[in-house]
C-alpha cells in the first residue's frame, strides 16, 4: 500500500479467499511508546523506554537489531494508524493485558481485537487497488521464487485456484505470508512438541519458510520457542478447538485450586503475579500439560474459574465428562483417571492443606482460601500450546532476508510472523510486539526501504 502510494506497480498475492491473514483470528494487541494518545493522557514515555522493557520482560532474548527498529517507529505507525480510522479502547493505553506488563502504559487493544486493526486496513488496501495502483490476486498460492543466476530474485511462480501456475516477474519481492503454526506436521518439527490447538489462521502453513529457505535464507528463534499457560482442550484428536478459557490470571480472579504437573506435583505458586514465570515454568513440565486440581466446596464456593461460564454450567461439563473434565469420588480415583500417581497426589494435597492451616504454604502462596478435601474431586486438564510461531527467516535490519554467512538475498525482503515470535518477543509473549512490528516493518518497507 506504501510503496503504491510512492508511485510503485504493486502485485499483492494471497492465497486466502478474503485479505486480513492473521488478523483473523488475532487479539490485535499493539503496543507504542510516544503516542500522541499517551502524550493526550499525560503519560511521558519513549521508545528507549520501551526497548528497555522488551528486553527486560524477554530476558534479553529478542533479537536487539529487529526490537529496535520496531520501536524506533512504533508510535508513528499507531498515530498513522489513528489517523486512517482506528480507535482504541476509552481506557488505553495500559501497562499489560494477558501478557507481562509493561512498567509504562503502552499497550493498546481495538473494541474487536484483530478485527479492529483488519477493518482499518483492508479498505485502505482496497482503495489502492481500485485505483489501478495495486493488482490483487486472492486464492493464489505461490510456490516458488524466481531466481537468476546471481542469486536474485526476480519474481514468483503461483498456482491459482484452478491449479494453474502463473510467473508474475518483479523487480523486488517481499514476503509476508505469516507463521507455521497452522502446520501440524512443520509446528512439531520446528517447536519440538506437538501442536495441540487449532487456533491458528489457516493460512498460516509454513509458506514463507520454504520459499526463503530454498532461495539461501535459513532459519533463526529455535531456542525461544515458547508456550502459554495451558488451554483447556476437552479432546485427545490434536490440534483440537478450545473447550473454554481458564482464568489463570490472579488479578481477574485468585486461585481456590492446586495446580499439578504430570508427577501430580506443585510446580509453581498459583498466586504468582506474574504471566511470564508461570508460562516458564510450566514449559519445562511433562508434556507442557498439569491439571488444575480442587473439590466439591471449592465448586460450590469460588468464583467460577472459565470466564463467562456459570457454576452449573461447569457442573454440567463435569457430568458430560472428556479428557479435561474429570470428576471421582475420592482423590485416589481422579489421579487414576487423570493418569496421575495417586500417592504422589495424596502428598501434594496433604502439603497444600498444611499451608492452608499454618498459613505458611511451601511455595509461598498467599492467597490460601480453604483445604481440598471434601469429595467429590475435580480436576481441569491444561495443556500448554501456542498459536504463533517462534522460529522465522531470518533478515537483516533493512530486513533482506539473509544467508547464513550474513549477505543478504538480492531483491528479497520479509515481514510480519514469518520472521518468528522468537524474534520481535524473545522466549515471553510481549504485548503488542507482533501486530506492531508487522505493521511497522510493512510500513517501513513500503514508504522508506525498498528503493522504488
Amino acid at each position: 500500500m506504501f510503496a503504491a502510494q510512492r508511485g510503485a506497480d504493486v502485485l499483492l498475492l494471497d492465497h486466502a479467499s478474503e485479505l486480513g491473514g492473521t488478523l483473523w483470528v488475532a487479539s490485535g494487541q499493539m503496543s507504542a511508546a510516544g503516542t500522541r494518545l499517551q502524550q493526550q493522557k499525560g503519560i511521558a514515555d519513549s521508545p528507549d523506554e520501551h526497548y528497555a522493557d522488551v528486553m527486560r520482560i524477554s530476558r534479553g532474548t529478542a533479537d536487539p537489531t529487529l526490537v529496535r527498529l520496531a520501536v524506533d517507529h512504533a508510535a508513528d505507525t499507531f498515530d498513522w494508524l489513528e489517523d486512517v480510522g482506528f480507535r482504541a479502547l476509552p481506557d488505553h493505553p495500559v501497562a499489560g493485558n494477558a501478557h507481562e506488563a509493561y512498567l509504562k502504559d503502552r499497550y493498546y487493544w481495538g473494541e474487536k481485537g484483530g478485527h479492529s486493526v483488519r477493518e482499518t486496513l483492508v479498505p485502505l488496501v482496497m482503495e489502492q487497488v481500485a485505483a489501478g495502483r495495486i493488482t490483487l490476486h486472492l486464492q493464489h498460492e505461490v510456490t516458488e521464487l524466481v531466481q537468476d543466476d546471481d542469486g536474485a530474485i526476480t519474481g514468483v511462480v503461483a498456482r491459482d485456484a484452478q491449479g494453474t501456475l502463473h510467473t508474475f516477474p518483479g523487480r523486488f519481492t517481499t514476503l509476508t505470508c505469516g507463521g507455521y503454526a497452522a502446520n501440524p506436521a512443520l509446528f512439531e518439527q520446528l517447536n519440538g512438541y506437538p501442536q495441540y490447538t487449532a487456533q491458528p489462521y489457516p493460512f498460516a502453513r509454513g509458506a514463507g519458510i520454504a520459499l526463503g529457505l530454498a532461495a539461501g535464507g535459513y532459519l533463526r528463534g529455535h531456542e525461544n520457542v515458547y508456550n502459554n499457560f495451558g488451554s483447556l482442550l476437552n479432546s485427545d484428536q490434536f490440534p483440537c478447538q478450545l473447550a473454554g478459557r481458564v482464568i489463570t490470571y490472579p488479578e481477574m480472579r485468585q486461585p481456590w485450586e492446586v495446580y499439578v504437573n504430570a508427577e501430580a506435583k506443585r510446580f509453581i505458586r498459583e498466586d504468582i503475579p506474574s504471566v511470564d514465570a508461570r508460562e516458564m515454568a510450566l514449559s519445562v513440565q511433562t508434556g507442557r500439560r498439569f491439571w488444575i486440581v480442587f473439590d466439591q466446596h471449592i465448586l460450590d464456593n469460588a468464583p467460577p474459574i472459565l470466564l463467562n461460564w456459570s457454576r452449573e454450567q461447569l457442573q454440567q461439563a463435569f457430568a458430560e465428562g472428556g479428557p479435561a473434565f474429570l470428576s471421582a469420588p475420592t482423590l485416589d480415583a481422579l489421579a487414576d483417571a487423570a493418569g496421575l500417581d495417586p500417592d504422589a497426589l495424596q502428598t501434594t494435597i496433604d502439603g497444600y492443606n498444611y499451608g492452608v492451616d499454618t498459613g505458611s504454604d511451601f511455595f509461598g502462596r498467599q492467597h490460601l482460601p480453604a483445604r481440598v478435601e471434601q469429595g467429590p474431586f475435580y480436576a481441569l486438564r491444561m495443556q500448554g500450546s501456542a498459536t504463533s510461531s517462534a522460529v522465522g527467516l531470518a533478515v537483516n535490519a533493512q530486513l533482506q532476508v539473509i544467508r547464513a554467512d550474513g549477505t543478504p538475498i538480492p531483491n528479497l525482503y520479509a515481514a510480519g510472523e514469518l520472521l518468528g515470535a522468537g524474534q520481535t518477543m524473545g522466549k515471553a509473549a510481549c504485548g503488542g510486539m507482533m501486530v506492531t512490528p508487522a505493521l511497522t516493518f510493512g510500513r517501513l518497507l513500503g514508504s522508506r526501504i525498498l528503493p522504488l
